[in-house]
């Protein structure tokens, strides 16, 4: 399993938090491994983002948290790649029971 972290870095403020936001995501469409990442690096399960209102399977992260992020392993990628690492998870979710087809 390979979790990244992108480089949006949008500025925002989120509940008390303002700052610079990007992803963590995964290419494994089983997203246990990535749960664990995330609260290895001190992110709370509730701040998972899915769903309908959320643009894909993710964590949002301050820089701070970036920089953990990378320190703990994620792989660093461009904004810009985000959807092909989203899309190899849907695609390998297809090969999976329940999965999408």
């Amino acid at each position: 399993m390979t979790v990244y972290v992108d480089n949006f870095r949008t500025p925002a403020r989120v509940g008390r938090i303002t700052g610079r936001w990007s992803h963590l995501v995964t290419d494994n469409p089983d997203l246990t491994e990535l749960h664990d990442f995330a609260a290895r690096i001190g992110l709370q399960r509730r701040w998972f983002q899915t769903g309908k209102h959320a643009y894909r399977p993710h964590y949002d992260v301050t820089d701070s948290k970036r920089t953990a992020a990378l320190a703990a392993g994620a792989v660093a990628i461009d904004v810009r790649e985000l959807g092909d690492v989203l899309a190899r998870a849907r695609v390998a979710s297809r090969g999976l029971p329940g999965g999408a087809s």
